[in-house]
């Protein structure tokens, strides 16, 4: 298929994706959560737990509280002493919540991004602002809270995805019918593709990728094959790109 062709059905689907409808409990999704409240923290918390099966992912959203995010550390413990999800148990979501309402309590995650990107426009570097600062203000280590939280890369030539966050910022920065856009220091051209197996399968049969590693260089190439079709807004692609992977192409 020729970029032509390519870009042609990437506009048809992100045309026809952008709906308000195209999540729902019939078809789950953890931004189903995250647009009942238009809060940065709360949706960073639908992000970050957006790993495993959408519907699992969903009901557990669902169970948090999130108004313990105003709370006492003490009041936070008890009320999750219950709560676990997958790779994180009780002390994991804890000391997640903790961590947020600290760093609520110091700036703003809109902020504390800008202060990273704004120097070089690098969505990359607002986001290695935000983990030092939410690993700083709550220094708490466990498998299940590194896996949720994430850390910085020891080397930025073998970088995972970080696919979580950008699905986080793309929610945040862009504005439709499916994204929040409660951000605007950010621009939406500087986005980078929140990748997952399904948009990386499909871009690779599409012949948007070539490298068959799962990794930031994947991303890179994909957003920059995505920028030929939109410079101003690559990703309004990503959620088109999602869906025909899991609904057709994979």
């Amino acid at each position: 298929m020729r970029l032509k062709e390519i870009k042609a059905l990437l506009d048809k689907e992100a045309e026809r994706r952008n709906s308000y409808f195209e999540i729902s409990p019939k078809k789950p999704d953890p931004l189903l959560i995250a647009r009942e409240y238009p809060d940065e923290t709360i949706a960073l918390i639908c992000a970050l737990f957006a790993y495993g099966n959408v519907s699992l992912i969903v009901k557990f959203l669902q169970s948090l509280d999130f108004r313990l995010l105003k709370e006492s550390d003490e009041a936070i413990t008890k009320a999750l002493s219950s709560h676990y999800y997958r790779f994180q148990n009780a002390k994991d979501i804890s000391s997640f919540f903790i961590a947020l309402k600290r760093l609520k309590e110091i700036d703003s995650i809109e902020n504390i991004v800008y202060a990273g990107y704004r120097k070089n426009e690098d969505i990359l570097e607002g986001l290695w602002k935000l983990i030092d600062r939410l690993r700083s203000v709550y220094p708490y280590k466990s498998r299940g809270y590194d896996f949720l939280v994430g850390s910085l890369p020891g080397n930025k030539n073998r970088m995972g995805t970080y696919k979580r966050y950008m699905m986080y910022l793309r929610w945040m920065v862009r504005k439709d019918h499916l994204d929040l856009g409660l951000w605007t220091k950010i621009d939406k051209k500087d986005l980078l593709l929140p990748l997952d197996t399904h948009t990386f399968k499909v871009s690779r049969r599409l012949g948007l990728l070539k490298r068959k590693s799962y990794d930031m260089k994947a991303v890179l190439e994909i957003t920059q094959r995505l920028q030929r079709f939109d410079k101003a807004d690559p990703m309004k692609y990503d959620f088109a790109l999602y869906r025909l992977g899991q609904e057709k192409l994979e």
